[in-house]
């Protein structure tokens, strides 16, 4: 597990490496254990390293045996062994997953990435060609980043980085602001800064003669198949047991996030990890601590545990926009912060639970399509009509099922965590938005117009609430920490056995995730695989009802650039709205919080990062 830095042009060589050292030294979080760097009259490589495997051969940047290819890679190549075998007419000189990069691209070439199982990104500088070949992992658990400003392309693990090199120009993009509104994240491939994108998860590219070229090599798709129902159970035993042992792979001592639910409970009931970790909160509602101990204690290992205090929330809150690099207004990003904290104490590898409810439809949102299967049988345009109408009465209990169930899905379904919607947008920016949630997720409803409703919501939690918020949540707050994250359910084998499952595998009337749990229940020596969802639940509803927090949300929406951005006074009218329990407001306006907090970060460098 690393961190990656790069740029192309045709600066001095001196010039270049004074450069690369500085953009290097912004994610050295992400690799404390080691720096490398290649430079030469077209390119600079930088890397940052966390020793995980082949602790004393695995430096670099790395070469081929005669150093026409260089190579930087963050992340870990699962199926490295096999590869291996597969390679066996190249000569290798480390046991490290790295090399098998390099001569996998020699034998391989751009079907390179298909051949992988992992998390990984990574780029190929290719001396003789002049080509620079880069890819990211099927779903996006590793971050990748690239630029171009005055004739240099630049990447890197974080954005932070990029801002290091002279020629970054720092600008706010304003256009991506409603439908950040709308996910509670970044959606899109652009960022907030005007300029900077993100590859794509299922992405390589090629940058040659000053022009890039992106390809796709991965997408989600759903293919069901009709077998017996304990059939499916045995299949996801199997791939679960095989996914955990290839994500055990390491040199280092791994262990486990735990929480009171099935995913992380399966996990850890596969691994056996010697160590575990948790975080709760004082409120009984809010902690999960007795549910990982009574599980561990069961199973005979470890389990350390963490409260987090109030104060301890609200004030690390900068430092997680910090690294981000985006807004997410996802409270779960500080639990996952302090238990990573938590673990970093003792182990350099944990595994975690991310992926489970989007491979396996762990939502109680797609239940709706079984539980009220009768209001569906009725005709399209009369509930459309009821919709329309709906959508002209205030919010109260109800009515938000009426408007869904009278729109289409593709008019109405962003993700299971919507927190705004396109009409909301225009009443809380003062900035006219550019992008309709529509026009976001057009094209994986293309991709899967001929599915079921129940594939198309996971094909759009997958492809916008995983890839761009969960795991870049799970990325980041075990980076910030210098530990590497490891997920088993966000597996491309695993996926693969998903994927064939049908709707009755999945969702029925009494539960979720339901093969999976039917495999689980055959390890867990508990009854977590009965429990139903909670991630990492944060008592922040609460918190902003109390006078410390009020005050401080209500002192960030009288900040400059929510006045310039936002409707505050509205915001301040919801805020009451919630401190007084006539509305649940607390995600909206947390929301637009954590964007200040991040723009202060960034753009106001108001807190010395």
């Amino acid at each position: 597990m690393c961190g990656i830095v790069g740029f192309v042009n045709q600066e001095k060589k001196k010039d270049k490496e004074k450069v690369i050292k500085a953009m290097a030294d912004k994610i050295i979080h992400r690799g404390p254990d080691g720096e490398g760097y290649y430079v030469d009259e077209d390119i600079a490589l930088g890397h940052r390293r966390l020793s995980i495997i082949d602790i004393k051969g695995g430096s670099q940047p790395m070469y081929n045996e005669d150093n026409s290819l260089v190579v930087i890679f963050n992340g870990e190549i699962y199926n490295f062994k096999e590869l291996k075998k597969e390679l066996k007419n190249h000569t290798f000189k480390t046991n490290c997953d790295t090399e098998v990069l390099l001569h996998g691209y020699e034998e391989f070439g751009l079907e390179l990435p298909k051949k992988l199982r992992g998390m990984f990104a990574f780029v190929i500088w290719d001396k003789k060609k002049k080509i620079l070949f880069g890819a990211r992992d099927h779903f996006g658990i590793k971050p990748f980043y690239y630029a171009k400003f005055n004739n240099t392309f630049m990447f890197a693990s974080e954005i932070k980085a990029l801002m290091a090199h002279p020629d970054f120009k720092k600008e706010l993009n304003k256009d991506i602001l409603g439908p950040y509104l709308s996910f509670s994240f970044v959606p899109t491939d652009e960022t907030f800064f005007k300029g900077v994108n993100r590859l794509s998860a299922g992405e390589y590219f090629v940058y040659k003669n000053n022009e890039l070229k992106i390809s796709k090599y991965f997408d989600v798709t759903f293919k069901e198949e009709i077998k017996d129902y304990n059939e499916y159970v045995s299949e996801i035993s199997k791939i679960m047991k095989d996914s955990v042992d290839h994500h055990m792979i390491s040199d280092v001592e791994v262990g486990s996030f735990l929480s009171s639910g099935i995913d992380s409970s399966y996990i850890v009931s596969l691994a056996r990890p010697d160590k575990t970790y948790t975080v709760g909160y004082d409120d009984k509602k809010y902690n999960e601590i007795e549910y990982a101990k009574d599980l561990t204690n069961k199973l005979g290992i470890h389990n350390t545990s963490k409260i987090i205090k109030k104060e301890e929330f609200i004030n690390i809150i900068p430092k997680i926009m910090y690294h981000m690099d985006e807004p997410v207004s996802d409270p779960a990003a500080v639990a996952l912060y302090f238990v990573a904290n938590t673990a970093a104490k003792d182990v350099k590898v944990v595994l975690s639970g991310e992926g489970a409810d989007e491979f396996f439809g762990g939502y109680n949102m797609y239940r709706q399509y079984v539980d009220v299967s009768f209001y569906n049988k009725i005709p399209f345009f009369i509930r459309h009509g009821i919709s329309n109408i709906c959508k002209l009465l205030p919010e109260v209990k109800g009515v938000n099922f009426l408007i869904r169930r009278g729109e289409k899905l593709e008019d109405s379904y962003v993700g299971m965590n919507r927190i705004y919607s396109d009409k909301q947008v225009k009443q809380i920016l003062k900035t006219r938005p550019i992008m309709k949630n529509s026009e976001v997720t057009k094209e994986i409803y293309e991709l899967h117009k001929d599915d079921s409703d129940l594939d198309k919501m996971q094909a759009i939690d997958i492809n916008y609430w995983l890839m761009k918020d969960i795991l870049g949540k799970a990325d980041r707050m075990t980076m910030a920490n210098s530990i590497e994250g490891r997920v088993p359910f966000t597996d491309i084998e695993v996926f693969n056995v998903a994927r064939t499952l049908p709707f009755s595998a999945k969702v029925t009337k009494e539960n979720t995730k339901v093969a999976l749990r039917d495999a689980a229940k055959e390890v867990i020596p508990n009854e977590s695989y009965k429990k139903k969802k909670l991630g990492f639940p944060v008592p922040i509803r609460e918190w902003m009802r109390e006078e410390d927090v009020y005050e401080m949300v209500n002192n960030a929406l009288d900040t400059d650039i929510a006045k310039e951005l936002f409707n505050t006074k509205k915001l301040k009218k919801m805020m009451m709205e919630h401190a007084t329990k006539k509305k649940d407001n607390y995600r909206k306006v947390w929301t637009i919080y954590t964007f200040i907090i991040w723009y202060q970060v960034f753009f106001e460098e108001k807190y010395g990062f």
